[in-house]
C-alpha cells in the first residue's frame, strides 16, 4: 500500500525519539495503521549539526514552510514548541487538509481556538495527547472514553520537575535551591526553570485538561497560577510533622451548581495517605472524577524524550488510520460554554501558621477575626513559648476571597508578629 508520508518539525529530545521509534517499529506501525509510515523530511534550525538519528542527510531542511506545503505530505508532527513559528506552520498544514500531531501545550493553551478552527475548515485531524503528562494516556480518555459521562473534577500532578524538587525537599530536608540544582544536574530542570517552578507549564496543561473535561474553551490567562519558589524547608518539615506532603497541583473543578468551573495551579498540602502523596520524583499522576465512572487515576512518566515520543506515535497511528478510512477524529467540543469563575470564588481550605505574642487573649482575637470574614476554624494548636510562640490553624472550607481578607486582617493585628506561612489544603475532605 502507498506509504503515508510524515513531515517532522523539530529534531530535539522528542523529535529524535520519534524518528527512532518510527524506524525500530516500522513493521508494527504499518500493521497498526494499515500502511507504511515514511519520513518525508525533518525541519531543523541549522543544517550540518551532528544528530544521533538514522536519517538521510537530504531529508533535513531549514525551510519548514516548504516542507509543510508539500503535496505528498500526509501528516505533520510538530515538536519544536513555543508559539511561533509553530502556530503558523500548524495552521498552514491544517488548512491544506493535512493531519497534525503536536506536543505543544503552550500553544494549545494560548491559542487552541485558532488551531481547532483551522482543523475544522481544512477537514483535518488535530491530535495532541503528548501535550499533557507525556506517555500517560489522559487526553484521549477525556475526549473520547468519557464523552458519555459528566466529569466533575480533575486533580493531579502534571509537572515532573516541580514534583522532583518537592519530593527531594520532603525526603531529604533539602532547601528549594539545593533541590533545584540537583534537578538541573540530572536533566529534570532546564537551565532557566521559570516555566516549571513558577507554574506556567502546569497552568498550560490545566487549561487543556479543563477545556476537554468541561467542553468549554479555557485560555491560559484564565488559570490561577502560583509556583513553588516560596516553599521553604521549614514549610515542608511542618507539613511532614502534621502527616501532610506538599505538591504542586493542577485542579479543575465544577462549581456546585454546575454553571461554572475553576482552574488553578498552586502548591497544596495533601495527607500522606492520599494516593498523590506517593507520587515520587519526576512522575505525574492525575485523578479524574466523573458522575458515573467515579474516580479514575492515571499515573506514569510525564516527560522525557521516549515517553513523549510514545504519545506522539500513538497519535500518528490514530490520524493515519483516519486518513486511510477517509474520516477524522473528534473536533473541539465547546458546546457547554461554561464560565471560568475567578479564584476569589473558589472554595478551599487553608493551613495557616502565625508568629504571635505569647500572652492571654491572643487566640480569642485571632478567632474573632476569622469569624468576621466567615471563615470557620477546624483545628488550632499553639507551639512554643515566648518569642517562639506560634499558632497553627487549619480552616474549614471558605471562599478564597474570604481567606485572603482574613490573612490581610491578621497582618494588621498587633498581636501577630508575622504570618509565617499560608498553604492550601486538598484531598482530605
Amino acid at each position: 500500500m502507498k506509504p503515508l508520508k510524515v513531515a517532522l518539525l523539530g529534531c530535539g529530545v522528542v523529535g529524535s525519539q520519534v524518528i527512532r521509534l518510527m524506524h525500530e517499529q516500522a513493521d508494527d506501525l504499518a500493521a497498526r495503521v494499515g500502511a507504511p509510515l515514511e519520513l518525508a523530511g525533518v525541519a531543523v534550525r541549522r543544517l550540518g549539526r551532528k544528530r544521533d538519528v538514522d536519517v538521510a542527510p537530504e531529508l533535513f531542511t531549514t525551510d519548514a514552510e516548504a516542507l509543510v506545503a508539500r503535496d505528498d505530505v500526509d501528516i505533520v508532527v510538530e515538536v519544536i514548541g513555543g508559539i511561533e513559528p509553530a502556530r503558523t506552520l500548524i495552521v498552514s498544514a491544517l488548512s491544506r487538509g493535512k493531519s497534525v500531531v503536536t506536543a505543544n501545550k503552550a500553544l494549545l493553551a494560548e491559542d487552541g481556538a485558532t488551531l481547532h478552527e483551522a482543523a475544522r475548515k481544512g477537514n483535518g485531524d488535530l491530535y495532541f495527547e503528548a501535550s499533557v503528562a507525556g506517555a500517560i494516556p489522559l487526553l484521549r480518555p477525556l475526549r473520547e472514553s468519557l464523552a458519555g459521562d459528566h466529569v466533575t473534577r480533575v486533580l493531579g500532578i502534571v509537572n515532573g520537575t516541580t514534583n522532583y524538587i518537592l519530593d527531594k525537599m520532603d525526603s531529604t530536608g533539602a532547601s528549594f535551591t539545593d533541590a533545584l540544582e540537583e534537578a538541573q544536574t540530572l536533566g529534570y530542570a532546564e537551565a532557566d526553570p521559570t516555566a516549571d517552578v513558577e507554574g506556567f507549564d502546569a497552568a498550560a496543561k490545566a487549561a487543556i485538561l479543563a477545556s476537554l473535561a468541561f467542553h468549554s474553551r479555557v485560555p491560559a490567562a484564565a488559570v490561577h497560577r502560583e509556583g513553588i519558589t516560596e516553599i521553604t524547608a521549614t514549610d515542608v518539615a511542618s507539613a511532614k510533622a502534621m502527616g501532610y506532603v506538599i505538591k504542586l497541583l493542577a485542579i479543575c473543578a465544577r462549581s456546585d451548581d454546575g454553571r461554572s468551573f475553576g482552574v488553578r495551579v498552586h502548591p497544596a498540602m495533601i495527607p500522606r495517605t492520599h494516593p498523590l502523596a506517593g507520587v515520587r520524583e519526576a512522575y505525574n499522576a492525575v485523578f479524574v472524577e466523573a458522575e458515573s465512572a467515579g474516580q479514575l487515576m492515571f499515573y506514569g512518566k510525564g516527560a522525557g524524550g521516549a515517553p513523549t515520543a510514545s504519545a506522539v506515535l500513538g497519535d500518528i497511528v490514530a490520524v493515519g488510520r483516519n486518513r486511510l478510512a477517509g474520516t477524522h477524529g473528534p473536533e473541539e467540543s465547546t458546546y457547554a460554554d461554561l464560565a471560568v469563575h475567578p479564584m476569589g470564588e473558589t472554595v478551599t481550605r487553608c493551613h495557616v501558621a502565625l508568629d504571635v505574642a505569647d500572652k492571654p487573649g491572643v487566640l480569642a482575637r485571632v478567632a474573632e477575626l476569622f469569624a468576621k470574614h466567615d471563615v470557620s476554624i477546624q483545628t488550632v494548636r499553639q507551639e512554643g513559648h515566648g518569642d517562639d510562640a506560634q499558632l497553627v490553624i487549619v480552616t474549614h472550607r471558605a471562599t478564597d476571597a474570604a481567606l485572603s481578607a482574613t490573612m490581610e486582617g491578621l497582618r494588621e493585628l498587633d498581636i501577630v508578629r508575622a504570618v509565617a506561612s499560608v498553604m492550601r489544603v486538598e484531598g482530605d475532605d
